[in-house]
C-alpha cells in the first residue's frame, strides 16, 4: 500500500516537474521475474525507471540508508534492500537471486555507479550474473535527460535481451560477453 501511494504521487510530480514520458512499456513482462538495467546518471534514476510499471521494482541500496531513522524503514516497504558499500555481499547475491527466481522485478545500473557523460560506460558483471544464473528476462532501459525542472526527459525500455547463447556455452567469458551485450542495447535505446 505505501508503495503503491508513494508511486503515484511520484508519477504526478515527475509527470509534471520533468515531464517524463515512458516509451516502450509494452516491452516489460507482466509475469516472471525481470532485470531491468538501465544507464545511471542522477540519484532520481531509480523512480525514474519504476514508476511507470505496473509491477513494484526492488532495488539494491547502500547499507547506510537503512540505519537512517525512519528513511531506513520506509526505503525497505518501498521495495529496497541493503548491500554493503565498496562491494556486493553474499547476502544481497542471494536476495536478488531469490527475488528474481521467485518472480519478481529488480532495477539494477550495470555501470555500478553514475556516469557523467554520453560515453558508453562499462559495465560491471552483476547485472548479467544475476540474469544468467536466474533465468529472468533482461530489459534494458535508457533514462534521457538530466533532470532540470520542466525540461523533457525520457525513460525508454526496450525488448528483452536474448541472452540463450550464454546460458547454454557457459564458459568463463559468459558473463562479460552478456554484459557487454547488455550495454551495447542501452547504448542503442540512448540515441533514441
Amino acid at each position: 500500500m505505501i508503495y503503491n501511494f508513494c508511486r503515484g504521487v511520484l508519477r504526478i510530480f515527475y509527470k509534471l516537474v520533468f515531464r517524463l514520458e515512458p516509451i516502450g512499456l509494452e516491452h516489460i513482462p507482466q509475469e516472471g521475474g525481470v532485470l531491468l538495467c538501465s544507464n545511471h546518471i542522477s540519484l532520481f534514476d531509480p523512480p525514474t525507471i519504476g514508476i511507470m510499471l505496473k509491477r513494484k521494482v526492488h532495488f539494491m541500496a547502500k547499507k547506510e540508508l537503512f540505519d537512517i531513522v525512519g528513511f531506513g524503514w520506509l526505503i525497505k516497504q518501498l521495495g529496497a534492500f541493503p548491500v554493503k558499500r565498496g562491494g556486493v555481499s553474499k547476502e544481497s547475491i542471494k536476495q536478488s537471486l531469490l527475488l528474481l527466481r521467485n518472480g519478481h522485478v529488480m532495477g539494477i545500473f550495470p555501470e555500478g555507479t553514475r556516469s557523467k557523460g554520453e560515453d558508453q560506460a562499462v559495465g560491471k558483471r552483476g547485472a548479467a550474473t544475476f540474469a544468467l544464473r536466474s533465468d529472468a528476462a533482461v530489459v534494458p532501459v535508457a533514462i534521457i535527460g538530466n533532470y532540470r525542472w520542466f525540461r523533457k526527459m525520457r525513460v525508454v525500455y526496450g525488448p528483452p535481451v536474448d541472452l540463450t547463447e550464454f546460458k547454454e556455452n557457459g564458459g568463463p567469458d559468459a558473463a562479460e560477453l552478456a554484459t557487454a551485450r547488455i550495454m551495447a542495447r542501452i547504448g542503442e535505446l540512448k540515441k533514441q
